[in-house]
């Protein structure tokens, strides 16, 4: 179950065209995959990707994996989605605000409910991004061999250069 919220976000690759400036530079810029989930972690990649690597002619596009309820019944089922409706709204909100604060005037909000991992994935193949914006939690050598890691995931299952931001 996917969901696209462009929302305030419009594509500004008309005008990016215009404003490139180097010389055999694409005029459409790059599309970069930046995972967000309201972590302190993937706050500091997007604050990481802009500081060092953005260009403004880049398409961003923001993806939130929505948690999966765990062992639902029917009486939990409309509260746990309606829980993860609405940290994604403010977690949208919350990124569509910093792009705004920075000038960022194009990009996409895309969400689903699915297993992180393979959704960044199988949404950047989708997309074809030039590469990924992702934080990690730093968690030891056990705890991932044991729960696993989205960004380990992401970074074997995946087709284009990833960057784990370890702040």
């Amino acid at each position: 179950m996917e969901s696209e919220d462009k929302g305030k976000l419009d594509s500004a690759a008309a005008s990016a065209a215009s404003q490139s400036s180097l010389e055999g530079e694409d005029p459409f810029g790059d599309a970069v995959l930046i995972a967000v989930d309201g972590s302190k972690q993937s706050e500091e990649a997007f604050d990481w990707y802009f500081q060092h690597l953005h260009r403004r002619e880049n398409n961003i596009i923001l993806i939130h994996a929505m948690e999966i309820p765990v062992m639902p019944t029917r009486e939990t089922w409309d509260q746990q989605m309606q829980s993860s409706n609405k940290k994604k709204e403010e977690i949208q909100e919350k990124f569509e605000h910093k792009l705004k604060a920075l000038g960022v005037t194009g990009g996409r909000f895309i969400s689903g409910i699915e297993k992180p991992g393979e959704f960044i994935v199988e949404t950047a193949k989708r997309e074809n991004v030039s590469y990924i914006v992702m934080g990690t939690r730093g968690q030891g050598k056990l705890r991932r061999t044991i729960m696993g890691s989205v960004s380990d995931y992401v970074v074997h299952h995946i087709h284009c250069p990833v960057i784990v931001s370890r702040t």
